[in-house]
């Protein structure tokens, strides 16, 4: 992960994030931009609005560590509508509301993570398309969504990410919609696509004192201040932008694209300052950085291959040195990712990832390991038509770092779900998922759709 904690852990840092299991499809046909939805309307009432769809949610979730006490009880109401002005020209609206009781139930949180997390509107895709000959554009609030792997982000790098629950909510439930203009064109089996972001949206890491706030090291004994996070302001210079292509040549669908942006997650500069109990002064900024980077994916029957890969320049990593200015060190990394997902009988899935992160020109001062290495196991099952199984595990191969996530859910009617799980956490203190060795969590969902 890129927050400045860069544990140890794994290439996981190869933009780990999030646990939704299953992959979003990466379609090469206009229905990535466009949606199934609306291409198979074709009532009139369609043509102006498709009604109001989307899912009412309550989630709550209760920490097992010293002191137990409860860590979410929201509610969250997500509602979208879209349809079609005409043949050519389409639009999408959406907005979410959260409200979490727990806040009125308990003092365990400052009054800086309540105002943060109890109470939240935000929009979320609210934009235009238009159609014309080879061409698609699509402008306002929306996701773009450049790779996918099994339970973390690699290749998909341009949407920010709500990170108040670490990498633990689904990926769709996760990314945050960012401010663009993209035009795609589509040729036979291949794919261009143009990406301007004037105003970047960047990771909500939440506030100090929060669940999972990502805490930077500080020696035992000493005071910690973090200062309100600085995010770029809205100038030319701090606009993000890129360019991607891909096509689909004998079965194999194989991508590339360079995206140059203010990233998404913050590094935490340092300061300290001296005294019989010394200071550690940190502040959440966002550098300007490069990346390279391609996909391929291939269907071999009953297996999926799928790899990502993303070479980044200048990005800055926390570093134990006590005499550097700022605590941090500029890197060259290199994130690769392969993983092969099987189809088995009993409405079954296998999907097992192998991942690693490589530092060029190593600063032996940061947390990580010149190469970071390790894997994910992911495993899922029906059980007759309404229950399923699933269970999720990351680990580092450096180090006895990991998370475990088995859940089991019910499809109680055609709209009703209700979902159990546990999210289990272990390793080193400076580990990725170590960091969270006291915030094990029990949760449920129950979610309408409609």
């Amino acid at each position: 992960m890129k927050t400045t904690l860069q544990p140890p852990s794994l290439a996981l840092a190869a933009c780990l994030a999030l646990n939704c299991y299953a992959a979003d499809d990466d379609l090469l046909g206009r229905d990535a931009l466009f949606g199934d939805d609306l291409k198979s309307t074709a009532s009139s009432k369609a043509a102006s609005g498709s009604g109001i769809k989307g899912f009412l949610q309550f989630e709550g979730a209760r920490t097992t560590s010293n002191p137990e006490h409860w860590s979410k009880l929201r509610t969250r109401a997500d509602l979208n509508s879209q349809g079609k002005l005409s043949d050519s020209l389409k639009w999408k609206l959406g907005v979410r509301v959260d409200y979490d009781f727990v806040y009125g139930i308990n003092d365990f949180y400052n009054s800086a993570v309540e105002q943060n997390q109890r109470f939240d509107i935000a929009l979320r895709e609210n934009y235009l398309d238009y159609s014309t000959g080879n061409w698609d554009f699509r402008v306002g609030r929306q996701h773009v969504v450049w790779g996918e792997m099994v339970g973390l982000f690699f290749a998909d790098v341009v949407s920010a990410r709500d990170q108040r629950e670490f990498i633990l909510p689904e990926f769709d439930q996760m990314r945050i919609p960012q401010w663009a203009v993209r035009a795609e064109y589509f040729a036979n089996d291949t794919h261009a696509e143009l990406l301007w972001i004037p105003v970047a949206s960047y990771d909500n890491i939440g506030r100090p004192g929060a669940e999972y706030y990502p805490y930077q090291p500080v020696p035992p004994g000493a005071n910690v201040q973090y200062l309100p996070e600085q995010r770029p302001d809205g100038t030319a210079n701090n606009m993000n932008y890129g360019l991607r292509l891909s096509t689909l040549k004998n079965g194999w669908d194989v991508s590339g694209f360079y995206y140059r942006s203010s990233d998404i997650n913050p590094s935490f500069y340092r300061e300290i300052v001296p005294g019989a109990r010394p200071t550690f002064i940190y502040q959440a900024r966002h550098d300007r950085i490069h990346q390279y980077g391609g996909t391929l994916a291939k269907d071999f029957g009953d297996i999926v291959l799928k790899a990502e890969a993303v070479y980044t320049r200048d990005r800055q990593f926390t570093v134990l040195n006590l005499t550097d200015t700022d605590g941090l060190a500029r890197q060259h990394t290199l994130d690769w990712a392969v993983g092969l997902d099987f189809t088995l009988p009993a409405d079954s899935r296998l999907n097992v990832q192998f991942f690693q992160r490589q530092h060029f020109d190593h600063n032996p001062d940061i947390i990580a390991d010149r190469l970071e290495n390790g894997y994910s196991l992911f495993a899922s099952t029906k059980l007759g038509n309404d229950w399923e199984t699933q269970a999720l595990f990351i680990s580092s191969l450096n180090r006895s770092d990991w998370l475990f996530r088995p859940r089991v859910s019910w499809n109680i009617q055609r709209n009703w779900r209700l979902m159990l799980g546990a999210d289990i956490f272990s390793g080193p203190q400076l580990g990725l998922f170590g960091r969270y060795d006291q915030h094990d969590r029990v949760y449920s969902e129950v979610r309408y759709s409609f």
